[in-house]
């Protein structure tokens, strides 16, 4: 990863099960991004992330059965609608190059051990648990066994539930990142309880930490950043309005294009600890601080008191804290009401 925050636009089931619905997402995502005011070319997001589930390992048998009448159905039963949006192996396959033939990571959500066959194609930059399967510890193991950098999302778990998966994990290797996620979409105010990031820095420093957003908009992933968040994953979409449960709670086009623009703005604003006077502000401190002026014209050769001066904008003369480098000193030439003194308008 980079220094700046890794952006992740997470596609899910919003290619409503076409391949080429999830190659328009990944276009979606590697759009460039710019900043119009000052005119800046931003990175755009850093990955693309699919989810594949073994529908063999997903539902009891009662609920693949179970009739779906919901307007968002793709199959008369659940079963049918869940197998309507699978991508196969070769899918995700085919998905995965596309993405990176336009410079995009690719980040795969496994949900069963049997999942894993598609790695018989590619290898994913991560690998992504899902919230639900914190506590799935034989997948956890399974995953951690291919050595490949795995993202934990905590919105089902606690600490403890964190910690076991953790342990499971660093058996095999310690390339974890662990993102703060409140499993409600979407994620009311109250709930979205970003303190949980500087918790998780605290607590897991060796550990690269970041936010699962399922908030509506996008002041929350800013947010985020701006508490130190590496990681920003996020919902995405090319029409909210298109038929599927996720569609409308995620980011279209142009919400994308304005949570990437702001999260690399925040980048560039956070800075670094220190009080700093940029040179595009010093040309400012010039124009509009005060320097000491005459309260009174000022003859030639005359001594100025204290009586006689005040400050007046612009900045480039002699500070009040520089005063007695003014007063008590006997002009060179007149000095007009209300003008700036200078050094080289008074004695040494």
């Amino acid at each position: 990863m980079t220094h700046s925050t890794y952006i992740i636009g997470e596609i899910g089931q919003n290619h409503n099960g076409s391949v080429d619905i999830a190659k328009l997402l990944v276009d979606l995502v590697s759009r460039p991004v710019k900043e119009e005011l000052f005119n800046i070319d931003l990175m755009p997001m850093n990955a693309i992330k699919l989810t594949k589930r073994d529908l063999t390992e997903e539902l009891s048998a009662s609920q693949m059965a179970q009739p779906y009448n919901s307007p968002h159905s793709f199959g008369k039963t659940y079963g049918e609608h869940r197998a309507c949006l699978e991508l196969s192996d070769e899918e995700h396959f085919e998905v995965y190059k596309h993405a990176k033939a336009k410079g995009l990571e690719f980040v795969e959500t496994l949900c069963a051990p049997g999942t894993l066959s598609l790695l018989k194609l590619f290898t994913p930059d991560q690998l992504k648990v899902a919230s639900r399967d914190l506590t799935n510890l034989p997948l956890l193991e399974v995953m951690a066994e291919t050595k490949i950098p795995i993202i934990l999302s905590t919105g089902m778990g606690g600490k403890q539930e964190l910690d076991t998966a953790i342990e499971i994990i660093t058996r095999h290797h310690s390339q974890i990142s662990i993102l703060h996620c409140t499993s409600e979409y979407p994620t009311s105010p109250k709930n979205i309880n970003l303190k949980s990031i500087t918790w998780l820095q605290n607590n897991y420093p060796q550990f690269t930490i970041g936010f699962s957003d399922h908030t509506v908009g996008i002041l929350a992933p800013a947010a985020a950043v701006a508490l130190g968040a590496r990681i920003i994953e996020k919902h995405i979409t090319i029409d909210r309005r298109m038929k599927g449960t996720d569609q409308a709670g995620s980011l279209g086009p142009d919400g994308v294009n304005r949570m990437v623009r702001d999260i690399r703005i925040m980048e560039i604003g956070l800075g670094e600890e220190n009080i700093l006077v940029p040179e595009e502000v010093k040309s400012a401190r010039v124009k509009l601080e005060r320097s000491i002026a005459t309260k009174r014209a000022i003859k030639k050769g005359e001594t100025i008191k204290l009586e006689d001066i005040h400050l007046l904008s612009p900045g480039d003369g002699f500070k009040w804290g520089e005063k007695d480098k003014v007063v008590g000193k006997k002009t060179i030439y007149d000095i007009p009401q209300n003008e700036i003194i200078y050094n080289n308008t008074i004695q040494k």
